[in-house]
């Protein structure tokens, strides 16, 4: 890696930690060691991965970006939460 470039064996890295207002919160890493229960999508040529636990609380989530004099920057769009904190970065189920 140099300068600011990621070189390609690298991807995002989305997982699902203990904390946060509601109780879970999301987590976005760069990351290039993969794990044995590790699921892999790809979307427009960027590799995404999380562990098997966190995958139980993402399934069905999309991970958007929000632009503009309004925009909040990347949020996750979760069908499967209950409930979310007013800044948008924990959750329940």
């Amino acid at each position: 890696m140099s300068g600011d470039q990621i070189d390609g064996n690298y991807f995002v890295r989305v997982s699902v930690t203990s904390g946060g207002c509601s109780g879970l919160s999301y987590q976005l890493d760069f990351d290039n060691e993969s794990q044995p229960n590790d699921q892999v999508f790809e979307d427009n040529g960027i590799k995404v991965v999380t562990d098997l636990k966190s995958f139980l609380y993402l399934c069905n989530t999309t991970l958007e970006f929000s632009g503009g004099l309004n925009g909040k920057g990347f949020y996750f769009n979760n069908p499967n939460a209950s409930r979310t904190c007013g800044c948008g970065e924990s959750f329940a189920v």
